[in-house]
């Protein structure tokens, strides 16, 4: 138990390096705006191109990720995620930047479907949603400590200096791997020798569970990225904040973000992924609605709101990426979790492209239409709440730790 704790602590840190790395430009939007005179059409494919490269490159990925050892592909990938945020931290240039951002999605991408290999790998079913509450509890610590810290760094010296922060911590997290991350190379010994490489897409393609399982994983980026990409400059813009103020909705929302995620993992496991996903959906529709229909209003007000928001948001994103790593067996779990990441980084992308068509930044800066992007996450959540009922577990009792983890 010691080591799968020592585990989830190593892929916690990963995450949160990950997160704030792709966290950390949306907040930063205002600032871009003014230094590059850009337009929210230009920011949003600055957001996107990210995630349109880590969507192709983790396809790509797909084909060849379950033949290493988890251990071995973690640490090429995360040297190579690395070496992406320091070439943000040296962008200059607007088109530089853009560059940046599409060599960091390259890694960042098959990143994250590492991560969730190795706990699927590593964890039972029936503990895993505890788990996985456990390393997406990364996602609320870059909330409350990175973003708000890396906002700090920007605007105390410039733009840059949160991705050098990322490009130290990167360098220092992977010497971590090294360390604490045993071989892992049990999948490969279940593996047909000499199979089709394209085969599991044939098999992806008639296996309408898994089907629904990625069509669940698009629909929860539409219903969350859509709005959340230009939820930043819309706090700016419309409803007052300062850039500096941008940094309590991530402090606030991340503190008590730590406490609920793990909460919701322990739910999902004791009353079932797909009851839990669709209480916290549910729920979370309601700030979805204010946060995108708000005037000017006062600070404290908002603060409220969006801090329910990231307690819903992350609530849901547990056990719904619970049901979706139960929906394949363990051989092929690398390559779905690597189509199942592509698919969720295309779907960020596409939902932050459309949301940046659909409003108008008038001349006095304010942004126009936003309450049509909150009403396209809505009609999103609800569909994803239909998918998450028909999706079945046929995920096989896989083995602790300790049985599927040698030492290094």
């Amino acid at each position: 138990m010691n080591r799968e704790k020592t585990l989830l602590f190593t892929l916690a840190v990963i995450q949160f390096t990950n997160v704030m790395d792709f966290m950390i430009m949306m907040p930063l939007g205002p600032q871009l705006m003014r230094i590059f005179d850009i337009t929210p059409q230009q920011f949003s494919l600055v957001v996107s191109s990210y995630t349109f490269s880590a969507g192709i490159f983790v396809f790509l990925a797909a084909f060849f990720i379950d033949k290493f050892d988890r251990r071995t592909a973690l640490i090429s990938v995360y040297i190579g995620f690395t070496i992406g945020t320091l070439a943000c931290a040296l962008a200059q240039t607007y088109s530089f930047l853009l560059l940046a951002r599409v060599l960091t999605g390259v890694f960042g991408g098959v990143l994250g479907a590492l991560v969730l290999s190795i706990i699927g790998d590593a964890i039972p079913l029936e503990r895993r949603a505890t788990a996985m509450g456990t390393v997406m509890a990364a996602f609320s610590f870059a909330s409350v400590i990175g973003v708000p810290f890396g906002l700090y760094l920007a605007s105390q010296y410039d733009w840059h200096m949160p991705f050098m922060m990322l490009a130290v911590m990167g360098s220092l997290v992977t010497i971590l791997i090294y360390k604490t991350i045993p071989t892992m190379s049990a999948h490969l010994q279940q593996q047909t020798v000499g199979a089709n490489p394209f085969l599991f897409l044939v098999n992806i393609s008639k296996d309408s569970n898994q089907l629904k399982a990625l069509a669940l994983m698009v629909f929860m980026m539409m219903s969350q990225f859509s709005y959340i990409s230009l939820l930043s400059p819309y706090m700016v813009s419309n409803v007052g904040f300062t850039e500096k103020e941008l940094t309590y909705i991530y402090l606030l929302g991340g503190a008590v973000s730590i406490v609920s995620s793990p909460i919701s993992g322990r739910l999902a496991d004791k009353y079932g992924r797909a009851k839990i996903f669709t209480i916290f959906t549910l729920l979370c529709i309601i700030p979805l609605f204010l946060l995108t229909n708000l005037p000017k209003t006062e600070i404290y007000i908002v603060l409220i709101i969006t801090t329910f928001n990231f307690v819903f948001i992350s609530g849901r994103m547990i056990p719904g990426s619970t049901m979706i790593t139960a929906t394949v067996f363990p051989q092929n779990r690398g390559s779905f979790m690597s189509i199942n990441s592509c698919v969720q980084q295309l779907g960020s992308g596409m939902a932050a492209l459309i949301a940046g068509l659909i409003v108008i930044r008038r001349p006095d800066g304010q942004i126009e239409n936003y309450q049509y992007v909150g009403y396209l996450a809505i009609v999103s959540a609800f569909i994803s709440i239909y998918l998450a009922n028909q999706i079945k577990a046929i995920d096989v009792k896989t083995s602790p730790l300790a049985e599927v983890a040698s030492e290094h």
